[in-house]
Parts: structure tokens; sequence; C-alpha cells
């Protein structure tokens, strides 16, 4: 039958009563058939705009200020896909209504988007008018190029495998019969397919961005290139016991700092006698925040008494080359131990654990005046200790004296007053005492401006294994764990010191077969330069 939308008057002249009533019937239908659509996705806009509403809500509202960083950096990532999809729907729902877009009289700022890098390779495409003729009637002539825009999209390529083809000729005396062929170059895995790159890949895989080894199975399956998690695993070792020479010459650079970090996270060990894990440690000991050349080290230990650390830094003995300095660490009672194993130590506090207590205190008991108080007063040697920051060590002890040992002496004095006006055992009274307890080791920045007021840069460092433990769950031995903890410590050190991670292993995997003792010092992150 025609269609309803094309009849016009002179269409319906003759049509019998019956005829003309089928047509109104089906009009009728037509039209509450499409009241319908309109009214199911004028909901569907409603439904996708309140969820819109409700995203920004909970972005801008009380709750996320509660998350942790990590909780806040994975809701904002996530918001970000849900709204770029909700916006999507949005747009594709009013597009089939035939809704024209809101016309806002001051249309939202959009962020400013940063450049594209500078050293990406530019792929150009050039996009020109089929014809460069005036398209005027009257006209015709040819037009002149008078500029252009410029728009840049990023994009990537997978990673790609290829071979390296090490052809190797044959030449002989037919005089002599002697024979001459070029030597293979040593290789970290002598006879394996793994070059020095894929080997470095794999260990920042893993180490880097925490990748299992079955999952870095999968993904290279994709490549179509098979790589049992047994081979990965075993890449990752030789690797790793390839770099221990460079750990031990980063062990001693690490170790002649005169102001050391120290902190301590637990890792999970497989126990293979019990069928299940048992808790170990990584230690980490990185040079003093302010140092101007940055490095860590880890150690990884099956437990966190004192002994660990006493036997990394060493302790008095005759002729013995034990670490001397200041130690910036927290309360811990092992460090205790560490610091009285050589009277050349001096212990140094954090503030950040002190205001962790209060901190704590206010969330217990959310009306704590003395919390409230005691995190405001904080907040100032905080704010005052930022300026400072950039000062070299003489200028922020000259800055310290005058700025903030008044602030310190003031908390003092207000620490020890609120003190004697609460209960012995109350969690108030832990707070303040174990800021009263510490009080030496905490201003002890105030005697050194090379100390810095908490050990955060320490705690900072020590996170890719709590990140990483999460991903991979366990190590696997005792052996496993420290032979991590030596790719560990040169990798984070290399991104200290501004290295690309793989550029760096690669390079040091592929020098040291050939590498002389003598110049181990060439490969340590502070020192590594790319060959050319």
């Amino acid at each position: 039958m025609q269609e309803l939308r094309d009849l016009k008057d002179e269409d319906l002249k003759g049509l019998a009563p019956e005829a003309i009533a089928q047509l109104a019937t089906q009009m009728l239908r037509r039209l509450r058939q499409q009241d319908s659509e309109i009214q199911f996705k004028d909901a569907k806009i409603e439904k996708i705009t309140l969820q819109l509403a409700r995203l920004k809500a909970w972005k801008f509202g009380a709750k996320t200020e509660a998350m942790s960083a990590e909780q806040r950096r994975l809701f904002e990532e996530t918001f970000a896909e849900d709204e770029a999809s909700l916006q999507a729907q949005l747009e594709q729902a009013k597009a089939q209504v035939g809704t024209p877009p809101a016309t806002d009289p001051k249309p939202p700022r959009k962020p400013r988007r940063q450049p594209l890098p500078e050293h990406l390779r530019r792929e150009e495409h050039h996009h020109e008018p089929e014809s460069t003729s005036c398209p005027s009637v009257d006209c015709g002539r040819e037009m002149v190029r008078i500029g252009e825009d410029v728009s840049e999209r990023l994009d990537i390529i997978p990673a790609e495998f290829f071979v390296h083809r090490h052809i190797y000729g044959k030449w002989a005396c037919r005089c002599c019969q002697q024979l001459v062929q070029e030597r293979a170059a040593p290789q970290i895995i002598e006879g394996g397919m793994a070059s020095a790159g894929l080997i470095a890949h794999t260990m920042v895989g893993h180490y880097v961005d925490h990748l299992p080894y079955y999952r870095m199975e999968s993904i290279n399956a994709r490549s179509g290139v098979h790589t049992p998690r047994s081979t990965l695993a075993s890449w990752s070792g030789s690797g790793g016991g390839a770099l221990v020479p460079v750990f031990e010459a980063h062990k001693r650079f690490v170790l002649s700092a005169a102001v050391l970090h120290a902190d301590e996270t637990p890792v999970a060990m497989l126990d293979p006698g019990a069928g299940k894990t048992k808790r170990a440690y990584v230690w980490s000991y990185a040079r003093g925040a302010f140092d101007a050349v940055p490095g860590v080290v880890y150690d990884f230990c099956v437990g966190r008494g004192a002994r660990y650390p006493i036997a990394f830094l060493g302790e008095q003995s005759p002729g013995d080359r034990s670490w001397r300095g200041t130690l910036v660490r927290d309360e811990y009672a092992a460090y205790d131990a560490v610091i009285t194993a050589q009277p050349a130590r001096i212990a140094a506090g954090c503030l950040a654990h002190a205001r962790r207590k209060f901190d704590e205190l206010l969330r217990d008991a959310s009306k704590s005046a003395v919390a409230v108080e005691a995190l405001q007063r904080i907040a100032q040697i905080y704010r005052a200790e930022r300026e400072l920051a950039a000062m070299s060590a003489p200028e922020r002890l000259a800055a310290r004296q005058s700025i903030t040992r008044p602030l310190w002496e003031q908390l003092h004095a207000w620490l020890k007053l609120e003190r004697g006006r609460v209960p012995d055992g109350s969690a108030t009274a832990k707070a303040l005492n174990y800021s009263l307890n510490a009080w030496e080791a905490l201003t002890r920045h105030l005697l050194d401006g090379d100390v810095p007021v908490d050990n955060n840069h320490c705690e900072n460092l020590i996170r890719p294994w709590a990140m990483g433990r999460r991903a991979w769950l366990f190590a696997g031995s005792e052996l496993a764990g420290q032979r991590s903890a030596v790719v560990m410590s040169l990798i984070q050190s290399a991104r200290l010191n501004g290295h690309d991670p793989w550029a760096y292993l690669k390079d040091v995997l592929e020098r040291l077969p050939t590498h002389l003792n003598s110049r181990i010092d060439e490969l340590l992150p502070h020192h590594w330069q790319p060959q050319r």
C-alpha cells in the first residue's frame, strides 16, 4: 500500500468509505507506534542523563575524598571510561530521536590537551581536494594553496617479535688447509634463542609492569610466538643472575651515602613443605631524599628481625667497613638495634608516622580536639618544609633554624601540656607518647640540612613491591626473592635517574658478557650512558 505520508487530497477522491476507514485505522496505528518509540527513546535519554549526573556526583562528592590514592586513581580511570561511553550513547540516542544538540550560552571549557611528544615518529598523511579548480560555475580558474590545518592522532603498533640471523662465513685456504671463521659473540644465555632485548623485555614486564609469567605467555601467543611460562622464568633467572656483579657495585654506591632511608614491607613466599605461603620481608635502603644522585637497593629476607638490617649494613668490629651515617626510619624497635650496632650511626625520625597516629585517632574518635590541633600544627611544618626543599643543605639548615624550629618548639610544649591532661592508656595518650618518646629523632633534621623531615622518600620506593605482590602473589623461593631484589634495585634506580628500564637492562645485558669487572661501575644506573 502507498505510504501514508505521500498521500494527497486528490488521491483520496473516488475511494470507497471502507478504504478511507482502513487508511485512517492504519494512520492511527502508525501514530501510536511512533509515539511509543518516542516515549521509549525519551526514557532512554533520561536514564543515560541520570547515570551521567550520578557519575559526576560521585566524582566531586565527599565519598571520593575517603578513598586511598590507589583507589581514587582506579576510580578516576573507570569514571573516564564510563563517562565517554555514556556520552556516546546519549549522542546516539538523541540522533535517533532527532533532538537538536543543546546550545549552552557558555559551553564548558575543555581541558587543554598536552602536545604529543616530539621524539615520536611521525607518519604524514596528506589530504587534498580531487580538483583544485574553482567550483564556481562562472569561474573554474586554478586555485592557489594558502595554507593548511594539521591534526595529530596518537597510534601504536603492538610489540613486534623479530629474529636476528647471525651468519658466520667459513673461509678455507686450499693450500694450507686452514679454516677461518669469526668467533660467535658471547651471550647471557649461551645457545639460547632469547636475545638481550627479549630478556630485558621479559624482566621489565614482570618486575615493572607486574605481569605474572602466565599472562606474558598468553600475550606473546597473540603474536604467534610460543613462550612457555617456565621458559620466561628461566630467562628472567638467567638475566637476574648475570646482574649480580652490577648489583653488588650498586649496593656499595648506595651505602656510601651519609644519609640513608630504611623501610620494610611483607611479601608472601612459597613454602613447599607446608603446602602454603609464609611471610617474608623486603627491606629497602635509599640514599637521602636531598641527595643529588639517587639510588635504592632492596634486600629480600625471610624475617623482620634486627639481624637482617644489621647483616646488610654491618656492625662494629675490628677493621669493619660497616655503614656510618644518619638513618631515617620509623619507630620499629628493630631499628634501635641497628643504630646501636655501630656507634657512628644516628637515628632520624619520621614526621609522617607521627602524623599518622593523630590521623588514626581522628578517624576513631571524630571529635578529638587534640588530633585536630596536632594535624594543624604538623601541617604548618610541612608547608614550610616544602618551600625549603629546593635549597642547598646549608641554606636549608639556616632557614630551619629561623622558620621551623619555633614551630617544633611550640609543638613540643603543646604535646607535653596535652599529655598531662589525658589519662594513661587512652588512644590519645598513645598518639602523644609516640611523638614525645621519639622527639630527639624527629628533630634530628634541625641539626643537619641533608636530613629530611620524614621517611616518605623510602616508602614511595618500596611501593612497587606492594603493587607487585598483588599481581604475582608470592615469591617462589628465597633464592627467587633475592633475585627479584637484585633486578628491582637496578630497575628502580634506573628510573630514579631518568632512564627507560628496558633500554637500560638491554644495554647492560648486552655488555656484561665481555665487560671488564674493573669497569663495572660504568654500568651502574647513575653512570650508565647508552651506546651510540
